[in-house]
């Protein structure tokens, strides 16, 4: 029926009815962004607070917190893009005290060239030029086959892949033995599965050169004011 041949109370009723429902749409509208505006609000500090705990968590399993007594989110550099850690984009560099002194630095790295793309590594290089633990925290290499430079998939979870790179630096490994044996380096492989570990141990050889080179300026830095 077209809206000419409604008669005016009926046009009136289906005006009101319109009405009635675009401001029962609107209140609820404004009832649910106020609602999520608090729930934000409310859980906030929360959300920030485990995302925190969980990053001093991934930390702590390149660096006992008995090896610092500073605060080391707090006491943190922004690098840019930095090749020789393998990053493409801004990462950041946690600086660790203990007394005021030096102890280590935790490097968000990468290799680029994994098995299957690039592998996220945090490594920790103690103020004396050797590795801490190094750490994979992102992959997609092959389940089963190239996975165990991830020490959650490592099979052999007494001695994990990755702990070889323990308490070793460029005094015990010269730098250019930091490949794997089947390269001519001092580090082992997998048979049959070397590419991830090629991969990770040449990036983990050029994360701590960058560590050891740069070590000085790096605890000079000033501390980002945000984080």
């Amino acid at each position: 029926m077209s809206p000419e041949n409604i008669s005016p109370p009926r046009a009136a009723n289906v005006v009101r009815i319109s009405t009635s429902t675009a401001l029962v749409l609107l209140l609820f509208t404004l009832a649910f962004t106020a609602l999520m505006a608090a729930t934000y609000q409310f859980t906030k500090g929360t959300i920030a607070a485990n995302a925190l705990a969980a990053k001093m968590e991934l930390i702590g399993t390149v660096l006992p917190p008995s090896s610092y007594n500073n605060d080391l989110l707090k006491d943190a550099v922004e690098l840019p893009a930095t090749p020789a850690l393998g990053t493409d984009a801004p990462s950041h560099v946690y600086r660790a005290r203990k007394g005021g002194e030096p102890s280590a630095l935790v490097l968000e790295a990468a290799a680029p060239d994994g098995y299957s793309g690039r592998i996220d590594l945090l490594i920790a290089v103690k103020a004396d030029g050797e590795i801490a633990a190094v750490r994979v925290t992102g992959h997609h290499e092959t389940p089963g086959l190239g996975d165990y430079i991830d020490p959650k998939k490592d099979k052999n979870k007494a001695h994990p892949w990755i702990s070889q790179f323990d308490d070793l630096g460029f005094e015990r490994v010269k730098p250019e033995a930091w490949h794997v044996k089947k390269d001519g380096g001092h580090f082992d492989a997998h048979a049959g599965a070397t590419i991830s570990a090629r991969a990770v141990t040449n990036a983990v050889g050029r994360a701590l050169k960058f560590a050891v080179d740069n070590s000085h300026h790096l605890f000079e830095e000033e501390e980002e004011e945000e984080h």
